[in-house]
């Protein structure tokens, strides 16, 4: 199989380290958006719960970038096919036969089920469909979309002169799932179908397959950076107005419906979604961009960094910390009290997961079982954009 050596791209690790942290922050504010409706400070917990969503639709996108960008140029044979496929099932499928093991064996326990024939069969139906726990249905639709890859690959290899249109095509397959959905077919669990992200993946697939001309387009431009009217500029100014616009609304009507219980028909609030999550991967890897070149800011690269490369450990494991922090609550009448319990699931849930992880990984042999390739990661660090990394966090 022919290797061929890929320009490094650091943004990627940052970016990681900003939607892990935006996945906690939804975990973390769950109940709060639940018990504090009647609280003056509601708004705050409903903003971080709806806006941090962008988390889990820019790592499908970036997932699609990564593996987009270092297989575009390689040949699709066999041996590009079984390497793929044993890195995915030793690095992504094995740790999350491992978590939903855990998981599913934790809630059980906890609810007394007898050990028997339907309960093994409960789980093995759990586990391929991604419902041993309720944050596991992400790595599940990133197996689906790993199923799809070679296909689309090799026909964007094929046929070079579709390419171009992939994003459009990423958002006609997308909306055209939502609206059967919604109309006719009405499947059950939606949100763990890789259909619904289709276009997010697509337009990492069209980046990863464009980034050397994107880059090539705004170098050329660098010149220009602090004019107004230079063309990457007023580009990313938009996708930024867009972001925000979309992502408030968004927000904001969900601060309707959970403070007043005002309704609003469903395709709003997937319009709305949809546009902000489809702008988010372009946004944070602006984000990402500033961070690396504000040397002001270089104190927080490291310790990002170093996130993003344990991004799947963290994902996986951060449940079960925000699980016991909740089991250990205080009854709490202080209000100020409350909210400081709040702030302190998210911390719990962040920083134990983190510190687990890192530690696991340094001083278990094969840690690999439960969060990946975490070994490799350490080494590349955000300097790398290898398909061996966190599942790009995929």
């Amino acid at each position: 199989m022919t290797t061929l050596k890929k320009e490094k791209i650091p943004e990627l690790q940052l970016v990681r380290a900003l939607c892990i942290i935006a996945v906690v922050t939804v975990h973390a504010t769950s109940y709060a958006t639940l018990q504090m409706t009647g609280s003056r400070y509601f708004a705050i917990y409903n903003f971080l719960n709806i806006f941090m969503k962008y988390g889990t639709p820019t790592f499908i996108a970036m997932s699609a970038f990564v593996l987009f960008y270092n297989y575009n140029e390689r040949p699709v044979n066999k041996a590009l096919l079984t390497s793929f496929y044993k890195k995915r099932f030793l690095y992504i499928l094995l740790p999350y036969f491992m978590f939903s093991l855990f998981y599913f064996a934790l809630t059980q326990l906890a609810v007394g089920s007898p050990f028997n024939g339907e309960l093994i069969r409960n789980f093995f139906v759990k586990l391929f469909t991604g419902k041993a726990y309720t944050h596991l249905y992400f790595v599940f639709i990133n197996m689906q979309f790993y199923l799809l890859f070679p296909f689309l690959l090799l026909l964007f290899k094929r046929y070079p002169q579709i390419r171009k249109y992939s994003i459009a095509a990423g958002i006609l397959i997308q909306w055209g799932f939502i609206l059967a959905n919604k109309y006719h077919f009405q499947v059950a669990n939606r949100g763990s179908w890789c259909l619904t992200y289709f276009s997010y993946y697509m337009l990492g697939a069209w980046l990863g397959m464009y980034y050397p001309q994107i880059k090539t387009w705004i170098e050329a431009h660098r010149s220009e950076q602090t004019k107004k009217n230079n063309p990457p500029g007023m580009v990313f100014r938009g996708i930024w107005a867009i972001w925000l616009t979309s992502g408030i609304s968004h927000t904001m009507l969900y601060y309707q419906n959970r403070r007043y219980g005002t309704s609003f028909n469903s395709l709003i609030y997937e319009l709305l979604y949809s546009t902000f999550a489809f702008t988010s991967l372009l946004v944070l890897m602006s984000v990402a961009r500033f961070l690396l070149r504000k040397s002001s800011l270089s104190f927080l690269y490291q310790p990002l960094e170093r996130l993003g490369s344990f991004s799947f450990g963290v994902y996986l494991i951060h449940p079960l910390f925000l699980l016991l922090y909740r089991q250990l609550s205080p009854t709490i009448s202080t209000s100020w009290l409350l909210h400081l319990w709040y702030v302190g699931g998210f911390i719990i849930a962040l920083g134990f997961s983190w510190i687990a992880v890192s530690l696991l990984a340094g001083y278990l042999p094969f840690a690999w079982v439960l969060f990946g390739n975490v070994s490799q990661n350490k080494k590349e660090g955000s300097h790398t954009t290898s398909h061996r990394s966190s599942p790009a966090f995929k």
